[in-house]
């Protein structure tokens, strides 16, 4: 089911910025509120999906190393929106990003299989 759509992707040259956007607005309200962790994920055909970005109820963020101290998770609830500032960015950053929700307290450790509620994708492409 579409609970949750992202938005913001596109073509970006290395070193630029680009600001993701995932609305959760469809998202169940017991779900949005029984919520522990909205995350962003990416992933490649040469690389599983893997964990960029999670923050938690209680404002506490977890960052994928690779992109600590050029990417900001962030979230405006009351336009029901989560938002990944992406900054200086590389080709190595090229993937499809998904938002998801996670209802469980491991949601931190960023697996895919703590992550119950996906959007669709944006595509992010980063040329050299």
């Amino acid at each position: 089911q579409v609970q949750l759509q992202e938005s913001g992707g596109g073509a970006v040259q290395t070193g630029g910025s680009l600001r993701l956007s995932c609305d959760y607005s469809g998202l169940d309200p017991l779900r949005r509120v029984s919520s522990y962790c909205m995350a962003w994920f990416r992933q490649t055909p040469e690389k599983e999906r893997e964990g960029v970005a999670s923050i938690g109820r209680d404002g506490r963020t977890v960052y994928l190393d690779s992109v600590k101290g050029r990417f900001t998770i962030s979230r405006d609830t009351a336009a029901n929106a989560v938002y990944l500032q992406m900054n200086a960015v590389t080709p190595d950053d090229t993937a499809i990003y998904y938002c998801a929700v996670s209802g469980t307290p491991q949601c931190f450790q960023m697996s895919r299989n703590f992550y119950n509620s996906w959007g669709q994708g944006t595509q992010v492409t980063v040329s050299s």
